[in-house]
């Protein structure tokens, strides 16, 4: 027998053709048979072709596969119980356990099968028989008797899930078994009776079958309707007096009523929907309708992982356009999302009526999930195909509608509501530079030139006229201002006198953002620091997480551009600490080895991912920090290459750096790192024009606007660092230098040479004067050498040894036999000193005096150190005698001079 899903058909002559099949199958199975059973060799073979012959083809669905193998399960069950097997009953539970939710999830209810529930009750009435019988049980072996107490713990466990239905299955054992065949009863009856349109569940393919076949016979080219269509004129093609209210409101009950079913279809329930708008008696019922006519284009893609098909969101649109020039033409037709239901009746008040008309629905809902829904479409599609890009084309469709939304809800006085679209446009534009706005504008009324109602004009041709004319009085062609900043300015005013903290906080981002994106960088701080969001993002959901982070990559792009190094870095390094850009942006996924994701997360992180055309330019991103932290760290490291405790601008420049010098052979840079480690090796030395050449060598430089300017910009910045390394690395080998000389070796102006040299004396920087007659450097020879350094440490730790040496021993002989020093005397505890021992040298050690530091010694108790040799030249005249000066230690926290005051390893003070 075939199956019934093949046999359905309405004409006599399909019968007649399947039972011809059959009975020519039948006797070709018969000569077949009788010519191999001649051959006594093929006598084997023979008996398999008519087994293989005699076979029809079933087809099963998913569920009754599922039954099976339950089913399959529940009989091995039943064979390991006659054998008293508990290692396979053990097995068996496991397994079924497996099946239940697979035909949970194919059945698509949270009923659970009463097989499984009789499954239980056998299992839990053969495990009381067996604990009650305590002598079999003694002979069981150890593996069986082990599975037995398991099976026992497995089985109590999982029963507590299910005690309600055990026990209604304990009381009435059939009657459980009966509302199945009730369901399969009403399954026939449905699809045998096929006169209510709404309880037709054919599928569109065999509806495309007959209409194929019958117009093959025919010859003709006339379109055929399918039987669905043939049944709803059938029903609705009547004289429109006969029509009433009362009929199109139950059978919108029954269609709505039927939603979310097994075995409803989700297209045709959308079709069934539009099909009723068409003959909908008033307007407040026509908007009923469409409201459910559009949470039934949202019910066609169930899952989170796919997107609603694509032709299935343009008519989307147009429902909310014609919702939308309902709500205009009628303003009496008030729509809210209520707890409260309205009056079953209230659709039955016509066009004439005075009163308010409540219906329920919720504007700002529909849009958003359209917005999702075309937000994901974006990220399923392959960025680089024709796919793509026809995709992005529909934004503008998108944007028009949610401004005239937010246009009724401006003018209904919903404000709140109004901010919530308001933030739904601007997230669509802030990413946008003024060309791709400037394209997309163009775009918008090009499109809108060749029309684009099209397609509600095929749906309206369809079946009878609509009964209640809607006519078109919202806007359907987009109208942007010149400027995006304009519009920009527009949206986020209204966002922040009405909206809640969650859209002002993201508007403030994107307004951040598309600022910086103009290279407006003071601007965009502003109002960063004025909001106070890096303080509380981290309070944030995720997605709001990741737009601070593209807002402060992109404000970092722009102090670059500017030409702001240090506010540049400090915008980028927070991002490229951790190593998780790809994650921080939702560009991309970057994969650990510490760290293994479950694929619940990943589906998450997946989810959030941005669409292609908004990404960052990773390069770019990389590109700009490296050299930023180049720029800063180049000069720092050369100024502090005898300091111990030399301070870190970058970490990350400085593990990269680390591991290129460790390299045995280093070739030509091919990545963005190895171009700015090249770079920057160059730098070190003073070679200025090679790392120019290696910087302006990368790809990056034309994803920029201004690249000449940037460029420029970068060629002053690498040239003033250059000097600056230069006076850092060298100046100790100089007792003056002329400016012109600088100004040749870094093709400087002597303007610029002049401002950066007195830049680094102001600051400390570099110890030199200007000697204006000659235009020369004059350089102050206050650098310690390394032997120096050391030199210093070692009086200071040897100083305080020698008074920890000096009250242990005053402790000991009883105090007064010591002459110790004056500020012993005064008061002075030196408990903590000896105490602390190396946090002593930590706090108060001597600081290696940087060039132009004009300062070094040791800094005690926050004092200030003594100065030594202030002139250049002066060096060490005091030779030791000042050394050991340096060592002491003054009660008022500063150093004193040796003639006054000096601390011995024998005698303690001098007067």
């Amino acid at each position: 027998m075939a199956s019934r899903f093949w046999t359905q058909g309405d004409s006599e002559s399909d019968e007649e053709s399947d039972y011809g099949d059959e009975v020519e199958d039948g006797e070709a199975g018969e000569s077949t048979a009788q010519t191999t059973v001649d051959n006594k060799y093929l006598r084997g073979t023979a008996s398999d072709s008519d087994e293989s012959d005699d076979q029809k083809r079933v087809v099963r669905s998913a569920k009754d596969k599922r039954f099976e193998e339950m089913s399959a399960t529940v009989d091995q069950m039943k064979n390991a119980m006659k054998i008293n097997d508990w290692v396979s009953l053990q097995e068996s539970f496991d397994k079924i356990n497996k099946q239940l939710e697979k035909v949970m999830r194919v059945m698509e209810s949270e009923k659970v099968p009463t097989l499984y529930i009789k499954t239980l009750v056998m299992l839990e009435d053969f495990l009381n028989q067996a604990l009650a019988n305590k002598e079999a049980k003694k002979k069981m072996s150890s593996s069986n008797a082990k599975a037995l107490n398991a099976m026992k713990q497995k089985l109590k466990k999982n029963n507590k899930q299910y005690e309600d239905q055990i026990n209604n299955y304990r009381e009435h054992p059939e009657s459980e078994e009966e509302p199945e065949a009730d369901e399969d009863s009403e399954e026939e009856e449905e699809s045998d009776v096929e006169e209510d349109p709404s309880k037709m569940a054919m599928s569109d393919e065999e509806d495309e079958e007959n209409v194929d076949d019958q117009s093959g016979k025919d010859g003709g080219w006339e379109k055929m309707m399918s039987k669905k269509d043939k049944l709803m004129d059938k029903q609705f093609a009547k004289d429109p007096s006969e029509i009433t209210w009362d009929i199109v409101n139950k059978k919108f009950k029954e269609i709505v009523a039927a939603r979310g079913r097994r075995g409803t279809g989700r297209f045709e329930q959308v079709e069934q929907l539009t099909f009723l708008t068409k003959v909908a008696k008033t307007p407040a019922q026509k908007l009923e309708i469409l409201f459910s006519v559009v949470s039934a284009q949202f019910d066609v893609n169930p899952g989170l992982s796919g997107h609603m098909p694509i032709n299935v969101w343009k008519n989307c649109v147009q429902n909310m356009f014609i919702i939308l020039d309902i709500l205009v033409q009628y303003r009496n037709i008030i729509v809210d999302d209520d707890t409260i239901e309205p009056d079953e009746n209230e659709t039955q008040k016509g066009a004439n009526h005075n009163g308010p008309i409540r219906i329920w629905g919720n504007l700002v809902a529909f849009l958003e999930r359209m917005d999702i829904e075309f937000f994901k479409s974006l990220q399923c599609i392959d960025p680089h195909t024709r796919e793509y890009v026809e995709r992005l084309q529909d934004e503008p469709m998108f944007l028009v509608l949610a401004q005239n939304v937010q246009e009724y809800l401006e003018h209904a006085g919903d404000l709140k509501a109004a901010a919530k679209v308001a933030l739904r446009r601007v997230e669509l534009i802030y990413y946008k530079p003024q060309e791709v706005y400037d394209a997309m504008r163009k775009l918008a009324e090009q499109t809108e030139d060749g029309g684009e109602g099209e397609e509600p004009e095929v749906e309206e041709t369809r079946g009878p006229a609509a009964f209640v004319v809607t006519t078109e009085l919202v806007p359907r062609k987009p109208i942007f201002p010149e400027n995006s900043r304009t519009m920009m300015d527009a949206l986020v005013s209204l966002i922040y006198k009405s909206g809640d903290e969650r859209t002002k906080a993201r508007a403030m981002l994107c307004d951040i953002y598309h600022h910086a994106l103009l290279d407006e960088f003071s601007t965009s701080r502003d109002l960063l620091l004025m909001s106070h969001l890096q303080d509380n993002i981290q309070h944030m959901d995720i997605s709001s997480q990741i737009l601070f982070n593209r807002a402060m990559a992109q404000l970092g792009l722009c102090a670059f551009r500017l030409g702001l190094i240090i506010e540049a870095h400090g915008c980028l390094s927070d991002l490229y600490s951790g190593g998780r850009v790809k994650e921080l942006l939702a560009q991309g996924f970057s994969q650990s080895r510490y760290h293994e994701k479950t694929p619940e997360q990943e589906r998450l992180e997946r989810r959030r991912q941005m669409p292609y055309h908004m990404h960052i330019n990773l390069e770019l991103l990389e590109s700009v920090h490296l050299i930023c932290a180049m720029l800063l760290e180049v000069p720092n490291m050369a100024a502090d290459a005898l300091d111990v405790k030399r301070k870190v601008i970058s970490k990350n420049f400085r593990r990269l750096l680390e591991v290129s010098e460790r390299q045995t052979f280093t070739g030509p840079p091919e990545n963005v790192r190895d171009h700015v480690m090249a770079a920057t090796r160059a730098l070190s030395k003073g070679d200025f024009q090679k790392a120019i050449d290696v910087i302006e060598s990368l790809d990056v430089w034309k994803l920029l606007r201004n690249r000449d300017g940037v460029l420029e910009m970068l060629k002053a910045k690498i040239k003033e660092e250059a000097l600056r390394t230069y006076l850092f690395s060298y100046s100790s080998s100089y007792d003056a230098l002329g400016l012109d000389q600088l100004t040749k070796m870094f093709d400087l102006s002597v303007a610029q040479t002049r401002v950066i040299v007195s830049k680094m004396m102001i600051n400390d920087e570099l110890h030199a004067s200007w000697d204006q007659p000659t235009q020369c450097i004059v350089f102050h020879d206050v650098q310690h050498t390394r032997l120096q350094a050391l030199a210093f440490q070692l009086t200071e730790k040897l100083s305080i040894l020698a008074e920890s040496n000096e009250r242990a021993t005053e402790a000991r002989i009883g105090g007064g036999g010591l002459d110790l020093p004056q500020r012993r005397r005064d008061g002075q505890d030196f408990a903590n000193v000896a105490a602390a021992g190396g946090k002593w040298h930590e706090n108060s050690s001597f600081t290696q005096g940087r060039q132009g530091s004009g300062r070094s010694g040791y800094s005690g108790g926050g004092g200030r150190p003594q100065v030594l040799g202030q002139a250049a030249g002066v060096g060490y005249s005091r030779g030791a005698g000042n050394l050991r000066a340096g060592g002491g230690y003054s009660g008022g926290g500063r150093y004193q001079d040796a003639p006054t005051r000096m601390v011995t390893l024998n005698r303690g003070a001098r007067a």
